[in-house]
């Protein structure tokens, strides 16, 4: 891999840029925006009670927001201190004290009234605790019954028959890589984790189309290249430190170009709080909005290489780079083809833009000497999600946008170290340091001194179909081990959900608080774990970032509001063995945090260097600064892979919208503001183009109901600068709305994306008496995928 090394954070353009304020007012009064100032003093107000604790977090450990690596008020890409509310909410998960034992003990029913915003306002988990089929309420219990328990149940069954989960709350590449080691060795390869439904396809995409699943460069390429495409994210709210990217990258003459369908006004004009210019005028952000259609992405970026072919027509290298193409990528000729075989009206229906709009930024890539393509969610979390994100590699190998500075294909991920989780090895597919597969499986195995299983494990969405499958079934998921999350907010059809975790013989939550999910039943048990949080953990811990920066994050003392009880999570996992597998578990044991990063450093090659990390600040990435340096993937062949990809059939009727899911002021399904500061919206409001309502007359702020066969969701119409025909709801409330069982064919994320009906509330009410769709119930012949 690339061998030039990343040169650290650079200074800032002093000089003002009016030409980017949004308003010559300070502080942008009387706008809609977010409140940064106020947000910030209620969070100190929120951590009196722990204060020197919380700045310590602050000041020394690295961010276990988003995926930005902020260690300490310092980051890799600009000088200066860096610090955001997406942090700042996350502050008190780590400094308040444990729920009040005549609230945690409370008759269930009670605590069930409470919503997952509420549980986490309640305080930590203090101790291991217990509720019994029947038992109305938990009860505390030791660590020895807790864990002896969860091992005579494991003993017991087919390694086929339980399932580990992990979260991204925080959780390091220490305890990703031990629950990793600890499933194989226990014998199940049904583990899996948080990407799996964020950004599993970008991972795929990029391995089949340029040989690795990571981001091949840096967020300092940002700055000074000539293009920044943005596609389908909210950076500005979910990453806020990265709006100072794009401000610095924008007075070094970036243009910013951002594809979504709805416009938000968050990528518009945001106000950075600690840039005084922006904080005082607002930053305009974006040069140029797209407003596709969801699921347009595809034909989009068709109609940009048709033009760029029909440019080539008329002067041979005007668009593609020949010199580039040819030494560095197979498949340019059935690219060709696949892309002059679509009509333009073809392109502009899937799309939404029309051709001329589309040629404008055909054309503005073509002169772009350098450009750096980003995406989120809005990309991955379809049923086509691996082929748009190879058509994003398509584009960047025609123009050789690869491999050297200020180019790159970068997956924006949104949380702390769910980058290393894959490549610690938690999830189905993958071991530290490569696929589940060939030799990769030999190499682990001589290293860790145990045979692995070799059926191939499931992911989460069908693992959790698993829990219902006939009771004498090989693969009936009875035990369910989760560090963190919560199904019931992140998977579709919740009522499925909260069937299926209620089905299951004992179900395992190792958390910091409750949520929904906890208080769920199940047939013989529910066991509650209490976890320590990244800052408590002993002898510290990493994480690695989107650029593949790995830092090391010490542990932090001086909390007053210490959980006594709580334990490392990699510590229980390596307790959890010992019980099961007691003559062999010293084959799984580390008697330190070092021990571990010493055995990634061997286990994953790419980690060469995780062992020196010691102290706060310390910081290496892996790959060098661009992967596929000088344009040599690590492929078979040392090339990238055009991938000539369909325009999907969304099989839209007359009358059809399409939603997409969107999160406002949260993190996760973490929700921190019932209200989104920028366009006022609130959870139960349906963005929706005002040309649309007018078709159906609804008026702005009228009750209306989004149903498909599904599930039905009732909210308000609020009017929006969205694309026509499409839909924003927020997430998790929307979820009602999205199938089971529907799975991206590559990466198996679940498909977030769905066509839906829209009409009046009182004239759906009014139509359902008398006719409405047939819901289908597929659980007696649930048969998923083997």
């Amino acid at each position: 891999m690339g061998s030039t090394k990343h040169p650290g954070p650079m200074k800032k353009t002093l000089m003002p840029a009016p030409e980017h304020w949004v308003s010559p007012i300070p502080f942008g009064l009387g706008k809609v925006k977010p409140k940064h100032i106020r947000d910030t003093m209620k969070i100190i107000w929120e951590n009196r009670d722990n204060l020197g604790y919380a700045a310590n977090i602050i000041t020394k450990g690295v961010c276990d927001g988003c995926a930005l690596g902020v260690a300490g008020l310092h980051d890799q890409t600009l000088k200066g201190p860096h610090l955001c509310t997406t942090r700042l909410n996350l502050l008190r998960l780590n400094t308040m004290p444990a729920i009040k034992p005549e609230i945690l003990h409370a008759d269930i029913d009670e605590l069930r009234k409470y919503d997952s915003t509420q549980l986490r306002r309640l305080g930590r988990i203090p101790y291991p605790l217990i509720r019994r089929k029947g038992e109305r309420k938990f009860s505390r219990i030791t660590w020895d019954e807790a864990l002896d328990m969860i091992a005579d149940k494991m003993k017991k069954l087919d390694p086929k028959q339980y399932a580990f989960y992990l979260t991204s709350r925080g959780i390091t590449n220490e305890t990703y890589y031990v629950a990793g080691k600890v499933a194989r060795f226990l014998g199940t390869n049904n583990i899996d984790n948080a990407s799996r439904i964020c950004h599993s396809p970008s991972k795929t995409a990029l391995k089949r189309s340029v040989g690795v699943g990571a981001s091949t460069c840096n967020y300092q390429d940002w700055i000074g290249t000539d293009v920044i495409l943005f596609w389908g994210s909210v950076a500005s709210n979910a990453s806020p430190v990265s709006t100072k990217y794009m401000l610095e990258a924008k007075k070094r003459g970036t243009k910013l170009i951002v594809v979504n369908p709805y416009k938000e006004p968050a990528m518009e004009k945001y106000w950075i709080p600690s840039n005084i210019e922006s904080a005082l005028f607002g930053t305009k952000l974006a040069d140029d909005f797209y407003q596709v259609n969801i699921g347009g992405d595809i034909a989009f970026m068709y109609g940009i290489m048709k033009h760029w072919f029909d440019m080539e027509e008329k002067e041979y290298g005007s668009a593609i780079n020949h010199e580039f193409v040819k030494e560095h990528v197979n498949g340019y000729e059935e690219l060709k083809a696949k892309a002059q075989s679509y009509s333009w009206d073809k392109i502009v229906e899937s799309s939404g833009i029309s051709k001329e709009r589309i040629i404008e930024l055909a054309e503005l890539l073509a002169k772009a000497k350098n450009a750096v393509y980003v995406w989120a969610l809005g990309l991955t979390m379809h049923s086509f999600a691996t082929d748009n994100i190879s058509q994003v590699a398509n584009l960047a190998l025609l123009r050789g946008h690869l491999g050297r500075k200020y180019n790159g294909l970068m997956p924006f991920r949104g949380h702390s170290s769910v980058q290393g989780s894959g490549e610690m090895g938690a999830d189905p597919f993958s071991l530290p340091g490569g696929d589940f597969y060939g030799d990769n499986i030999k190499r682990i195995e001589k290293l860790w001194g145990f045979e692995l299983p070799k059926w191939q494990g499931d992911v989460v969405g069908v693992t959790l179909e698993n829990i219902l499958l006939p009771e004498e079934h090989e693969r009936k998921i009875k035990l369910y081990y989760m560090s963190g999350g919560n199904f019931l907010e992140t998977m579709p059809d919740p009522n499925f959900v909260a069937r299926a975790l209620s089905e299951l013989e004992i179900r395992v939550h190792q958390d910091i608080i409750l949520n929904t999910s906890t208080l769920l039943d199940a047939k013989e048990a529910v066991i509650v774990l209490p976890a320590k949080t990244r800052y408590e953990q002993e002898g510290g811990g990493t994480s690695t970032s989107t650029e593949r920066m790995v830092y090391f994050s010490p542990e932090i003392e001086g909390n007053k509001n210490k959980i006594a009880e709580a334990r490392a999570e990699w510590k229980i996992y390596i307790d959890l063995a010992k019980r099961v597998k007691p003559e062999t578990a010293h084959l799984v044991d580390f008697k330190d945090a070092q021990e571990i990063r010493n055995e990634i450093a061997k286990a994953n090659p790419n980690y060469d260097g995780i062992q020196h990390l010691k102290k706060a600040g310390d910081v290496f990435q892996w790959g060098g600064a661009w992967l596929c340096e000088g344009g040599i993937c690590p492929t078979p062949d040392g090339k990238g892979n055009l991938i000539p990809v369909d325009i999907p059939d969304l099989n839209k009727q007359h009358g059809d919208f399409y939603i997409t899911t969107r999160r406002g002021k949260q993190f996760n399904s973490m929700v921190f503001n019932e209200t989104d500061p920028f366009n006022g919206a609130d959870r139960y409001d349906v963005l929706m183009n005002p040309e649309d309502a007018k078709e159906l007359s609804i008026q702005e702020g009228e009750s209306i109901v989004v149903y498909n066969q599904y599930g039905v969701f009732q909210g308000r119409a609020k009017f929006a600068d969205i694309a026509k025909g499409n839909l924003g709801v927020h997430f998790p409330e929307g979820n009602f709305l999205l199938p089971k069982g529907r799975y991206e064919q590559y990466a198996m994320i679940p498909d977030y994306s769905i066509a839906v009906k829209v009409e009046k509330a009182d004239r759906f009410t009014a139509r359902k008496d008398v006719q409405y769709l047939e819901k289908h119930i597929e659980d007696d012949e649930l048969n998923p995928p083997a």
